[in-house]
């Protein structure tokens, strides 16, 4: 009996399978020294204990320059002023270090996304090799069945 099509053997599925990759890792070593920088910040600065450090470092200097005598605080009422505008343009500096680390983050979502499409596609390929194996298989063994009956 002549078959409409061989499906590949189980050596050539091996040979053409590769091997799998941590995508993750290979999307990190392949950024620039800068945007390794922009990534880390922005994992820093983006994290709840910056942000609890911050509340509590302003707690703290704000308490400490209203309830401390006199002679000992370190900023005078005009340093409110100047420490808002220090904190305005300390936002104004770290948000485009967030926005440049979210866009990298977004980059390596997407290349887990094709990675993700890539394997799908390879499972696909095996599956319908594996399907194919098995339709074979039962034509082979009706075949044999016939065969039988015949006897």
């Amino acid at each position: 009996m002549e078959y409409k099509h061989n499906p590949p053997s189980l050596a050539e599925l091996r040979a053409a399978r590769k091997p799998v990759r941590n995508d993750r890792i290979e999307h990190l070593m392949s950024l620039s020294l800068s945007e390794k920088f922009a990534v880390y910040m922005h994992r820093a600065i983006g994290s709840l204990g910056f942000f609890f450090l911050i509340i509590g470092w302003t707690a703290v200097w704000l308490a400490w320059n209203i309830f401390a005598p006199a002679q000992f605080r370190f900023d005078p009422a005009p340093a409110f002023v100047i420490w808002l505008f220090a904190s305005n343009i300390l936002q104004l500096v770290l948000l485009p270090v967030i926005m440049v680390g979210q866009n990298i983050e977004g980059r390596a979502a997407e290349w887990r996304a094709q990675m993700d499409f890539d394997i799908n596609q390879k499972a696909e390929r095996e599956i319908e090799a594996i399907i194919s194996h098995l339709e074979n298989h039962n034509e082979l063994m009706l075949e044999i069945m016939r065969k039988i009956d015949r006897k």
